[in-house]
């Protein structure tokens, strides 16, 4: 009688461990970033976040270099 008691002592104490990890995981991950809006390069054509982008003329590129080559000079 005592061997099983002890045995469910020890199904039930690894059970509570485990359970407090999982939680402790949980707790410690970081919200995930709402989606951006996805937007096209003028230059390139690539599709890129939105909050990546560099504007000129009211278009919208994925580097400087492109924002730079579609200047007017």
């Amino acid at each position: 009688m005592v061997k099983y008691l002890l045995v469910a002592i020890v199904v039930a104490l690894g059970i509570w461990l485990l359970r407090g990890q999982r939680r402790r995981r949980q707790a410690g991950k970081r919200p995930e970033s709402p989606p951006q809006d996805m937007v096209t390069c003028a230059h390139c054509g690539i599709h890129f976040p939105r909050g990546e982008s560099k504007m000129a003329g009211g278009r919208q590129f994925c580097s400087e270099a492109h924002r730079d080559e579609f200047r007017p000079r």
